[in-house]
């Protein structure tokens, strides 16, 4: 389709940033379908990433609470914990961190509305990215002992639980930027690779560090170089 016809179903604010970036409409729309493919080429990436995260945390803090059903069960535990009270710096007020009780709770709302029996295995399915991700936040770590870190067999000097809470929520927000259809080849408004593919390596980096093998088993379904390589050409 010409540049006309995509920005009548894509709308020109979408496609303005990828104008103004090329200089030419007809690269335009080259490199919109070349930035879809990217995120295309990761997105399965990420999912591997977020179960095994998921999983791995799962067994991890099973064995610290000698309970599999941890996830309801801690609500009135850590996640309840004095400790998450605090002072905000800006408005001196106290603020109490329940991000985690609080979305176990909305995924009992959740399955309750639905009819069904809330399990511990549905409320582990109900768990955004973000959820695993807020157990190496540094209050909700200090209350499950450092235990989360634990996931990682591989982990290179200087690395612990500060580089890679970083790390997660970097991915998680560029799973976000995908899951929305948002530009991921961007700096500001110049084209530029080098954040994304920074991201590709931070992927392959955890799944490495949790165990070696995961680099190899996944290199059948990784094709990220090669659309890089081919969106770099646009």
């Amino acid at each position: 389709m010409k540049y006309s016809e995509v920005t009548f179903f894509l709308s020109n604010p979408r496609m303005q940033r990828f104008l103004d970036s090329t200089g030419s409409k007809t690269k335009a729309v080259r490199f919109y379908k070349a930035n879809l493919r990217i995120a295309q080429s990761i997105h399965p990436l990420l999912g591997i990433l977020e179960v095994i995260l998921r999983n791995r945390l799962i067994e991890i803090l099973s064995s610290h609470f000698v309970d599999n059903d941890w996830i309801i069960n801690q609500i009135s535990g850590f996640m309840s914990d004095p400790a998450l009270r605090f002072t905000h710096k800006r408005t001196g007020r106290i603020r109490t961190n329940n991000y985690l009780k609080k979305e176990i709770e909305k995924a009992q709302k959740r399955i309750r509305k639905s009819g069904a029996t809330v399990t511990n295995g549905k409320v582990i399915a109900e768990q955004t990215m973000g959820f695993w991700t807020n157990l190496f936040e540094v209050h909700h770590y200090k209350l499950l002992s450092g235990k989360p870190i634990k996931i990682f067999n591989n982990l290179p000097p200087g690395y612990g639980r500060k580089e890679i809470l970083n790390d997660l929520n970097t991915i998680r927000r560029l799973r976000n930027r995908i899951n929305h259809n948002e530009p991921i080849c961007f700096n500001g408004t110049v084209v530029d690779f080098t954040p994304i593919e920074n991201i590709y390596t931070s992927i392959v980096n955890i799944l490495t560090w949790i165990d070696p093998k995961l680099e190899n088993w996944i290199s059948d379904i990784d094709t990220f170089q090669n659309k890089i390589i081919n969106a770099k050409k646009i």
